[in-house]
Order: C-alpha cells, then structure tokens, then sequence
C-alpha cells in the first residue's frame, strides 16, 4: 500500500490508477496539520487498514496527471542519515563505525517541488539518492533482529549536498550544508512495509536530464537498514514518522545546476522528480562525476585505521 497527500495536503491512497482519496477515512484523526495527520495514521494503521484496502477495491482513483502530489512527510520530527553507509566495492572486517548525521525537517519538499539553491558558494552542489525508511512505531534500545518490526514503510530521499566553500567564502554556521531549504525532496509516497520483503535488496537509480548517474543495490550498505535503526535508538527514542536515510553510494555523483531535472527512482517503492533552479546560475561540468577508483583508494586507505566499533554493539577488539 502506498499512503500520501496530493493537492492541499489531502490524504491519500497511491496506485497505478491514480489517488484515491481517504479523508473520510482517517477524520477522526484529522486535527489539521498534515505532519500529525500522517504520524497519527502510522500510529492507527493496523485499525485503519481493512477501511484503506476497502477503499483501494471499491474507490474511483483521480489520475496522476491531475493531481499534484505531495511530501508525504511534510516535516518529520527527526531527519536522521546515514554518513557515506556503503562498502563502495571494498568490504572491511570489522565494518567501519556507522556515522549519522541530522538534517533539517525544513528542508522536506515533495514531488515536483523545486530544488533552490542558495546563495552561499560551495565548491559543487551534488545529489545523494538515498533508501529513507519511516519508523512506525516507538523504538528504544532494540536490538538488530527487531529493529524492523518498527518500521512504517519506506519512500526515496534524495540529500542534496552544498560541499566546502570556495576559496574566500565564510563557512557555514554547524556546517549544515545539507540542511538548506529545498534540499531533500521525498515522495512520491510511503510503500508500507509488507511490500517490501527486503530492504537490503532494492536497486537505486538517479537520472540527470535523462542521463543515468547513480545506479546501485542497498546490498551494498556497510551496515543494514535494522543495524542503522537498532543503534540510533540506543542514542534517542525514535517515533512514528521519524526519517532516517540510509547512505548513498558515492560513485558517479554529480552536481545539481540551474535548469536541471532530477529524478530518483527505487525498486518497488516509486519515482520521484524535481527541477533545479539557481537565481545565480551557475555552471559545472555535468560529466564530471566521481570515480569509482577514487572511493575504492579512499576505502583502502581506511582498512589501516582504527576501529573503534559502533556503540553499543561493537567494542574495540571485537568484544561484545
């Protein structure tokens, strides 16, 4: 099943058809704010779920190509993403640390909502298409084998990244070159998690103006989907509509410019598109994208360093 909004934030249904509207459906929970309403029928969803797969056999769907659709998260009460999260061809035993990051909920935008980049002056602005998982339901301290169990369902999430200054541009306040408005499209809605059997098996793909960049498997992800939720909720209680994304691999990564049209799509779960727009207008070379060489060097290179394992379930010299 694929949940959502479309238009002025109505809640809805996703199939091929087109939106199937399910406001009568989930007023009783409808205190006005789009967020909550959606957290609410996260919370709600196993009572909510025989009035929704009635509504899927017997509603008639409004096409796609008449409705605009919406982030299907508006503004999620924590954006938590994976820092790199991929073996990028070299496997290390014992696996690297797991790094996260936040990112600003205001950066949320939806389906055909524009990318705008700011006036601050990075050295390139890139795309990270990403696997985003919705928690479901309240998680703390879990272990890796029930870390699923708390998942709502997943969407695409793209982590459009401002990279370092340029020579003789101040730096950003806490370095949030992520955490600009605009800069993480999602949608175009969330496929609840019986759809998907494994999350450590979807394809990633991410075009440019029609021109493939990335192009990867979430079996490469140096730690699972469950490891990465299982961990962070040793550090924070997680809650029914918290994002976390999983990581990108970086090869083949590219920068956004002014005029470009991005669109991420992820195996079983959805495509999803947005213009970029620059009121600057800058330029880089669209093929200049990185190497896999490169990452392949860098992760070489972290065999040799120390690790100290992920809290709480890896210490150092492989203690449990």
């Amino acid at each position: 099943m694929k949940i959502g909004f479309y238009n002025n934030f109505i809640p809805c249904l996703i199939t091929t058809d087109g939106v199937i509207d399910i406001s009568d459906i989930v007023a009783n929970i409808n205190e006005g704010e789009p967020q909550l309403l959606m957290e609410r029928l996260i919370s709600s969803f196993d009572s909510l779920r025989p009035s929704l797969e009635t509504a899927v056999s017997n509603s008639q769907a409004t096409p796609l190509d008449q409705v605009q659709l919406r982030a299907p998260l508006p503004r999620p009460g924590k954006v938590l993403c994976g820092n790199t999260n991929y073996k990028e061809y070299v496997p290390i035993d014992p696996p690297r640390p797991l790094r996260t990051f936040f990112k600003s909920p205001d950066a949320v935008i939806g389906p055909g909502d524009t990318i705008s980049l700011p006036k601050f002056r990075p050295t390139i602005f890139n795309h990270e298409a990403e696997l985003a998982i919705v928690i479901g339901k309240q998680a703390k301290n879990l272990q890796e084998d029930q870390a699923l169990g708390h998942v709502f369902g997943y969407t695409t999430g793209v982590d459009v990244s401002a990279r370092a200054p340029e020579d003789g541009e101040a730096g950003l306040p806490g370095g949030y070159g992520k955490s600009f408005d605009t800069f993480l499209p999602i949608g175009p809605a969330i496929t609840t998690a019986d759809e998907i059997s494994n999350p450590n098996n979807l394809q990633v793909r991410y075009w440019v103006n029609g021109e493939l960049r990335q192009d990867y498997n979430t079996d490469d992800m140096e730690h699972s989907v469950a490891y990465t939720i299982a961990a962070l909720s040793h550090v924070m209680t997680l809650m029914p509509g918290d994002l976390i994304l999983a990581g990108t691999n970086h090869s083949h990564l590219g920068p956004l410019q002014d005029g470009d049209f991005a669109e991420i799509e992820i195996e079983s779960i959805g495509r999803n598109g947005n213009h970029v727009q620059d009121s600057l207008k800058r330029s880089w070379d669209p093929h200049d994208l990185r190497q896999p060489e490169v990452l392949v060097a860098r992760r070489e290179a972290q065999k040799t360093q120390p690790n100290t394992g992920t809290w709480p379930f890896q210490k150092f010299g492989g203690e449990s």
